[in-house]
């Protein structure tokens, strides 16, 4: 199977890479930050608003999606890009993660994973025929194999099964993507290496899935409560075991350092609820690092969040304004913080790019990251 991954150029002091995804919807520049639309939406911003701030893919849920509308209304209404106006790429995470975050309302099987549904105690079972099937039927770009994410701390036995169940599940769910024609019609299905913090099992399941050859793959299991020195080094100890032709997906992280960090260790591809999440609790990014725009200190403050910043916030409204709508419990202050965050995301990841081309990534890195962690302290 040829990679519709293609490695531009490297860095010479990391593992960092620049490269170009091709999809249905679209290439994808990598380095790249996928902001996150759980349930077809990513929460308090419109597709035209995405696009503005160059989102180039956005995420969807197989867990939350199937649960409602469900997958068989939204194939009816012309898939998921359709039912939500977004013509870009969209990659559906497979539930696994909700094996994790779901740990009270979940039964894990050799077959795969029967839920109590979070919204009305329904009955619902994910093995990688149904997760497959529901991501078909999503349309999705990328469809992301059925795993399972274990907690933070986890028993060593217990990784071993989880590590086990994932590799299984992998292949079944590969071999279903093969007989339905889903990649050759050019839809991507990534694997999902697992292993917690045991270095051995990591590698074991990285070179278990590497064998099946996969278009693309993601490190699972990390941000899960692991301390941010152990999760970069998980990300460091699986990445050099993942094919290099293939881009590199490391989900559900992370601050902006650590994004830098995991480039540096050969990630290309990054998800995360933060930009919308903080948003929603004035948080803001700033080059200087995070700040609350709820604080006294921003009341008669007439800079934008980041000065120079060429997002809808920064180019027309003052922090003034913005802690005005906060203190006021006005919606739109949650929209304009959220339109912020996101680019701020996506500019990081842009400006990663440009210093890959220009070959001095490491040294711009190390900069960037001293000035924004000095402003935190």
């Amino acid at each position: 199977m040829e990679s519709p991954f293609e490695v531009i150029c490297k860095d010479t002091a990391s593992a960092a890479r620049r490269g170009r995804l091709k999809t249905r919807h679209g290439v994808i520049e990598t380095p790249i930050f996928m902001p996150v639309g759980t349930q077809g939406t990513v929460k308090g911003m419109t597709p035209a608003q995405l696009t503005e701030v160059e989102a180039q893919i956005i995420l969807g849920n197989t867990y939350h999606l199937n649960l409602r509308p469900g997958p068989d209304l939204v194939a009816e209404l012309g898939g998921l890009h359709k039912f939500m106006a977004w013509d870009g790429p969209i990659l559906t995470d497979s539930g696994g993660f909700q094996v994790f975050s779901l740990s009270k309302l979940r039964k894990i099987t050799e077959e795969g994973i029967a839920f109590q549904s979070h919204l009305d105690g329904a009955k619902i079972f994910l093995g990688p025929r149904e997760c497959f099937d529901i991501q078909q039927k999503l349309g999705t770009d990328i469809a992301m194999v059925l795993d399972e994410c274990p907690p933070w701390p986890c028993d060593e036995d217990d990784c071993r099964k989880a590590v086990e169940r994932t590799i299984r599940w992998s292949g079944q769910f590969k071999a279903i993507a093969e007989d339905e024609g889903f990649l050759d019609a050019g839809h991507h299905a990534f694997g999902i290496v697992q292993g917690s913090v045991y270095d051995d099992q990591r590698i074991e399941c990285a070179q278990a899935l590497a064998a099946m050859n996969f278009p693309g793959y993601a490190i699972g299991g990390v941000s899960v409560g692991e301390p941010e020195e152990e999760m970069l080094r998980q990300v460091g100890v699986t990445a050099p075991h993942m094919p290099e032709e293939k881009s590199r997906y490391v989900m559900g992280v992370g601050t902006p350092p650590q994004l830098l960090e995991m480039i540096a260790l050969g990630a290309d591809m990054f998800d995360c609820v933060m930009p919308t999440r903080l948003a929603r609790h004035a948080n803001v990014f700033t080059l200087d690092g995070l700040i609350n725009l709820k604080n006294e200190r921003f009341k008669k403050d007439e800079r934008p969040i980041v000065d120079g910043m060429d997002n809808y916030t920064c180019r027309n409204f003052s922090r003034a304004y913005l802690r005005h709508l906060l203190m006021a419990g006005e919606l739109l202050g949650l929209t304009l913080l959220s339109i912020h965050n996101t680019h701020f995301f996506l500019d990081l990841m842009k400006q990663a790019r440009m210093h890959l081309e220009a070959g001095d990534y490491s040294s711009w890195k190390t900069k960037w990251i001293e000035r924004y962690r000095a402003g935190n302290n």
